[in-house]
């Protein structure tokens, strides 16, 4: 494994000639995030390609013990230095890294040792992080930029939460992600200027953001079975990584709903100050956790002020509300990937009237499974309605028996809302 000290670092020169890669898992909230990085001078080209050859780069260069996640970052990361479209000697690598003792914060050390195999050990690899793991003299994060960041992300879940509930039933097809179109290149603007990134104008945007998806979700009956996603955070969200799931429940008449991206900031804050109470860690990151986590609560509350005029949509309860759903089946000290937020995503799924959940889970991602199959007994004792199924996604799985096991899940589902009393 290739150490710390090994790194290529990301010069003040490169800054102004290397484009800087970033992969794909959410796209609304990533093509945000990176057009801040471009406000603050730095050249950025955000992947959204994700053709067949991904996956093969991924099992050429990384062991296939590897968790899935990774595969397919680190796959498609090499294959657009292998495109042709960039420099090899003029290009830089992102990737994020979250510190904790998931093996995602060795990705990092994976890429490189893989970016050497493939002939490409010049290549400087960037960390995105919170903690400072790692120091590059062309790339830093101060507060403002990160700032602007998590609106941008903010920006993305209210998108993200409203869209998923008008596509099933919009009555022009197309209309909600034309919409999502709009706003995302109106945002692409705003966010390269920190004057549009005050607490007070974002407030205003997420009103007419809402008002705009109100419009095409009106009074529409909700009548579709309602499926929710949780589990690993990059199969959640990225269609590469599950195979087109979301677009896979559209197809059979469902409606679906993933939590957003905003819990697991929230769940990595609140962190902190469970590793001073569990193992004694220093009191400085426990401060600038409650911080954090004071501002992400605001900015939370901001996104529950706007939807409460809109009771059509069903909105996320808080974050407060999700640890202590996450307290009746699990330990706070389960905190290894998604650990103690997953089960409680999954009960404020069910309470939310989205019974049927999917827990997707990559191959090699031992917290999650852990976490995911483990607590599902007690969420079934706590929702006897809980009609929750764990779909394995990783390179060798066959797509027709992940949607075969969906649609048992789903027929399941529709046959209990036959049942008296449902």
């Amino acid at each position: 494994m290739v150490g710390k000290a090994d790194y290529i670092k990301f010069t003040k020169e490169m800054k102004r000639e290397y484009t800087i890669l970033v992969p794909t898992m959410l796209p609304i909230h990533f093509k945000l995030i990176s057009n801040v990085l471009v406000s603050y001078g730095y050249k950025v080209d955000f992947l959204e390609d994700v053709d067949g050859d991904i996956k093969e780069s991924g099992l050429r260069y990384v062991h296939n013990d590897t968790c899935y996640p990774a595969l397919l970052v680190i796959g498609q990361l090499i294959n657009a230095v292998e495109s042709g479209r960039y420099d090899k000697d003029k290009v830089a690598l992102l990737i994020t890294q979250t510190g904790g003792g998931c093996r995602a914060s060795n990705y990092i050390y994976l890429l490189r040792k893989a970016l050497k195999k493939a002939g490409y050990g010049h290549i400087p690899v960037i960390s995105l992080n919170f903690n400072m793991i790692e120091k590059h003299p062309g790339f830093s994060l101060t507060v403002p930029m990160l700032y602007r960041m998590l609106y941008c992300a903010f920006y993305g879940d209210l998108m993200m939460l409203m869209a998923n509930q008008c596509r099933p039933y919009e009555k022009r097809k197309g209309e909600t992600d034309r919409l999502v179109k709009k706003w995302t290149e109106k945002l692409l603007e705003e966010s390269s200027h920190a004057s549009t990134m005050r607490y007070s104008h974002v407030k205003k945007n997420y009103r007419m953001i809402a008002d705009d998806f109100n419009r095409i979700l009106g009074d529409t009956p909700r009548n579709k079975v309602k499926v929710g996603i949780v589990g690993e955070i990059y199969v959640k969200y990225a269609s590469f990584g599950n195979n087109g799931l979301e677009e896979f429940l559209l197809s059979q008449g469902c409606e679906y709903m993933v939590p957003g991206v905003l819990g697991f900031f929230q769940y990595c804050f609140e962190n902190r100050a469970v590793d001073r109470e569990y193992y004694g860690k220093s009191r400085i990151s426990v401060a600038a956790g409650k911080a954090a986590l004071a501002v992400a609560n605001r900015w939370e509350e901001m996104m529950l002020d706007v939807l409460k005029p809109y009771p059509e949509f069903v909105a996320p309860v808080s974050f407060e509300k999700v640890k202590e759903l996450s307290n009746q089946v699990i330990d706070i000290g389960v905190k290894m990937g998604e650990g103690w937020l997953l089960p409680g995503e999954t009960a404020e799924l069910i309470e939310k009237g989205y019974t049927s959940v999917i827990c997707a889970q990559p191959f090699g991602c031992l917290p999650n499974h852990i976490v995911g199959k483990g607590t599902i007994r007690k969420l079934r004792e706590l929702y006897p309605e809980a009609n929750i199924f764990p779909v394995d996604y990783d390179p060798g799985a066959s797509k027709v028996n992940q949607e075969n096991r969906i649609k048992l899940m789903l027929a399941i589902a529709r046959e209990r809302e036959q049942e008296p009393g449902a």
